[in-house]
């Protein structure tokens, strides 16, 4: 069971593995960790446990933060699908969301993303019927791309010298796709630029319109959607509860509010953690799942930072977009009030995707870039039965951290009116557009509330508030320091800056980590 640092005397002293944070990532290396009969201490300083994977409640209602939809769970032999239920002993279930599972809003023109390849071009085709070779190209390209991944991400699992000698054959095919921006691929078999805004729909997934986005990223997510979405019965906080069960089972625990100071090392070898309190936990292995910029500006030492040229490489990366969320609380069952399964992307007319981003963080009363809209309520068939008589929507947008940094430093729920007026300002604007698609809403609204990326820093501490770590553009792929193991013995990251933006590419973070640290190959281990 998930316990309090509160209870802190229940600890022990000594652990085989000691991870910092507790999103995806952490969970995937504590539980695979755990498999292989390792006594895991996850430390998570947010009161709630699961990272972005985590809900909140509030006013009768709950809310997941960050986990919307995920793909390829339908299917029994999908590599994240055997993932997920190895690392939870077959416990955590998955709903369908149905055949349509995105709908791409521009102006006023609407394009359905469906599930199925064959059925995913058919309808681009009813859509473009003039583009029928560019959409061929396009859906090639994207799982040509995908089948060069496996070995990229091979290699960071690789030994340090290992990696020196050969790793550039396991990555050179990749960094084909990964060092092209979304748009340069896609523009040189299209010249439509209607085509190219519908098919890049999807942006919002990985932060970063497609003149600045990696085409890799892209492709990842794309391919992960091609047969559709699910989501996770019960919602998502039964990723923790059931990989805590795992944990568990090897006499690890999962803690919360229970925040790290710093990792302690000594002759270039992490020993443990120091928490805010002073105690002291130790181990030979200290994984870190709190990002690189966390990590390696605030919780190792800063001359060890300097020394080891991780403050250089941090200058190689960029933190990616930061974000804010409305989410509100309907009286009436998803049914009554017709809210889709399906997500909505809502885009500006007349504008492609960089333009409008560029606009708007030059003046933020210009048209929102994106506007994202999720129904929760009614992907999981387990919510009638928890939440009788209630819906959940959330809707979100890019929210620049820059337009909220002087509220830098102060409380959570206490940062002033002027910070209140700006928040109900962008509540209203958002509010508008759910109007403007599901009119039928208009007073149906008991409670709302919208994060911030001060919120965003508060519960997962990252500085700028940002969503998906680091920003996904061609160079980020060339940086051979994001990987597990650092030059500290005993010190491995985990997590989305490793290997990609949302729970997919966590979650093989995990995987990628725990390869690192004990040479099993997991995923055959998993597929036996």
């Amino acid at each position: 069971m998930i316990q309090s640092y509160k209870q802190k005397n229940n600890l022990k002293e000594n652990y085989d593995a000691i991870i910092v944070g507790s999103g995806i990532g952490s969970l995937c290396t504590a539980a695979l960790l755990s498999k292989e009969g390792k006594k895991v201490l996850v430390l998570e300083r947010h009161y709630t446990a699961g990272g972005f994977t985590h809900v909140f409640k509030r006013k009768g209602y709950e809310w997941d933060v960050g986990i919307h939809y995920i793909g390829e769970v339908q299917n029994p032999n999908a590599p994240i699908r055997k993932m997920f239920d190895y690392i939870s002993n077959n416990k955590l279930e998955w709903a369908d969301m149905g055949e349509v599972y995105d709908k791409i809003i521009i102006g006023d023109k609407t394009y359905d993303f469906v599930k199925g390849v064959k059925n995913f071009k058919t309808k681009m085709y009813e859509y473009f019927p003039d583009d029928i070779d560019a959409i061929d190209k396009y859906v090639q390209l994207i799982f040509d791309c995908n089948k060069t991944m496996k070995k990229f991400y091979l290699e960071k699992a690789l030994p340090t010298i290992l990696s020196k000698l050969i790793g550039f054959f396991f990555r050179k095919n990749y960094l084909k796709y990964s060092s092209k921006t979304t748009y340069e691929v896609i523009s040189s078999i299209t010249e439509n630029e209607d085509l190219i805004k519908v098919l890049t729909g999807q942006y919002g997934d990985y932060g970063l319109p497609p003149k600045q986005s990696s085409f890799a990223m892209h492709a990842s997510v794309v391919k992960h959607y091609f047969n559709g979405g699910s989501f996770p019965i019960g919602g998502s906080s039964q990723i923790a509860n059931t990989i805590d069960k795992v944990i568990e089972s090897s006499q690890g625990t999962i803690v919360v509010n229970a925040e790290v100071k710093k990792i302690i090392i000594e002759n270039n070898k992490a020993v443990g953690v120091e928490m805010i309190d002073g105690k002291k936990f130790h181990s030979d292995l200290i994984i870190s799942g709190t990002g690189v910029f966390q990590t390696y500006n605030h919780l190792i030492p800063k001359d060890i930072s300097v020394k080891h040229g991780f403050v250089n490489n941090l200058k190689k990366v960029t933190p990616s977009v930061a974000h804010g969320c409305l989410y509100l609380g309907l009286n009436g069952t998803s049914e009554e009030l017709d809210l889709p399964k399906n997500n909505l992307w809502i885009y500006p007319k007349d504008i492609d995707h960089d333009t409008a981003v560029s606009n708007y963080l030059k003046d933020n009363d210009s048209d929102f870039p994106l506007v994202y809209i999720s129904f929760a309520s009614s992907k999981d068939p387990s919510w009638q039965s928890r939440y009788p008589n209630k819906s959940t929507i959330d809707i979100i947008t890019l929210l620049p951290y820059e337009s909220f940094m002087k509220w830098e430093g102060t409380k959570w729920m206490k940062r002033g009116n002027d910070y209140n007026d700006l928040k109900e300002k962008i509540t209203n604007r958002l509010l508008d557009h759910l109007y403007k698609q599901l009119p039928h809403l208009k007073g149906k609204i008991d409670c709302h509330e919208l994060s911030s990326p001060l919120t965003t820093k508060n519960f997962v501490n990252y500085d700028k508030g940002e969503l998906y770590g680091i920003d996904h553009n061609p160079s980020r792929f060339n940086q051979k320091f994001l990987r597990p193991q650092t030059p500290i013995k005993g010190l491995y990251l985990t997590g989305q800056d490793i290997v990609s933006a949302g729970v997919g590419g966590a979650l093989f973070s995990g995987l990628i980590t725990s390869a690192s640290i004990t040479g099993i190959d997991f995923m055959k281990k998993i597929y036996k």
